[in-house]
């Protein structure tokens, strides 16, 4: 498909004909085009998200390693706590509890734990809308075309990273230990951990900014750029009219979300 064909789907919330049809490096190319035809029509790069961390659902969805895609100021909604999303004009939505990571500057070159420590202003919960417009039955390139799968991204509660832990090794280990029990209603769905997204949020982060760097014409992270790392849970499909709540453990905050 071409980048025109996948943003009109994107626009629409249409299901595509069939598969992208290219390999993984084509589809961040074509990717990349549409990130660009949305900039010059006005959206704004706010970051970017990163899928597929958590090994353990790897196997239901045949996708074996992690991709990336950007997310922006149309997807990008940030709360204190109690958020709002609509579900219009998107494929197949589901929901996906997650950390996500607010940068303060933009990592050194061959960032170590601690330099990204050292670049991250805040941490906060996140649920990321995903998506498919292939009603979830995909090859790996295929995610990477349609957007990384990224629909919306609600940010709850953000706390400055000195407030949680005095270097990388601890915030880290405080992410790692962390659960999250993910909630419809009253109804507990999945329950997930931190070390489930590649060993710790942190961890994932790192990897993320190391492919990043390693793609042809992907622009490095920026200054207020925010990155969500992957979900604890398997991603559960959401609907207009509910209300999905997850208990985050410290240091992260409870967020809920409501639906329309």
């Amino acid at each position: 498909m071409t980048p025109e064909e996948l943003l009109r789907h994107y626009d629409d919330g249409t299901e595509w004909p069939g598969a992208c049809g290219t390999d993984v490096h084509t589809a961040y190319e074509r990717a990349l085009s549409v990130r660009e035809m949305r900039i010059a029509r006005g959206e704004k790069p706010l970051g970017y998200k990163v899928g597929f961390t958590n090994r353990t659902i790897w196997p239901r969805y045949g996708v074996f390693a992690p991709i990336w895609g950007t997310v922006w100021d149309s997807t990008v909604t940030f709360c204190e706590g109690e958020g709002a999303l609509s579900l219009a004009r998107t494929a197949h939505p589901r929901i996906e509890p997650e950390c996500v990571f607010g940068m303060a500057r933009t990592p050194p070159a061959r960032a170590s734990l601690d330099d990204l420590f050292d670049s991250i202003e805040w941490i906060a919960p996140g649920f990321e809308i995903v998506q498919s417009h292939q009603a979830w039955k995909f090859v790996a390139a295929d995610t990477v075309a349609d957007g990384g799968l990224h629909a919306r991204l609600l940010v709850g509660k953000r706390i400055a990273v000195r407030e949680v832990a005095g270097g990388a090794a601890s915030l880290e280990a405080r992410l790692a230990a962390a659960r999250v029990r993910l909630k419809c209603g009253n109804e507990v769905k999945d329950e997930g951990a931190g070390a489930s997204v590649l060993d710790g949020p942190m961890h994932a982060l790192m990897h993320f900014l190391e492919v990043l760097r390693d793609y042809p014409g992907a622009t490095d992270l920026q200054p207020g750029d925010v990155v969500t790392t992957g979900t604890w849970t398997d991603a559960w499909p959401v609907k207009a009219g509910e209300a999905w709540t997850g208990e985050f453990d410290a240091p992260l905050a409870r967020l809920s979300v409501r639906f329309s």
